[in-house]
């Protein structure tokens, strides 16, 4: 849905500034700033989106890649050894 919002906001930003350019009204130029920002904002997010839902068709859930089958690592490094 927001990638549909963002190809419209894109649209209409391309279509106000063409007004903005040949009408020189303030108006279009300020509605050409919201477009663009609000094309950016659904952008941002249908980005985020879809990582998460990559993320969950991929398998790992984001729980750092621990593996199900890995015994858990010890606390503590090399100098906590000695």
């Amino acid at each position: 849905m927001t990638v549909v919002a963002w190809g419209y906001l894109v649209w209409m930003a391309i279509d106000l500034g063409r007004a903005a350019r040949d009408d020189g009204g303030g108006i279009a130029w300020l509605l050409l700033a919201l477009a663009c920002l609000g094309a950016i904002a659904c952008l941002f997010i249908g980005l985020l989106l879809g990582g998460s839902a990559l993320r969950l068709m991929s398998g790992s859930g984001g729980s750092g890649g621990s593996g199900g089958d890995r015994p858990p690592r010890p606390s503590g490094g090399k100098r906590a050894a000695r």
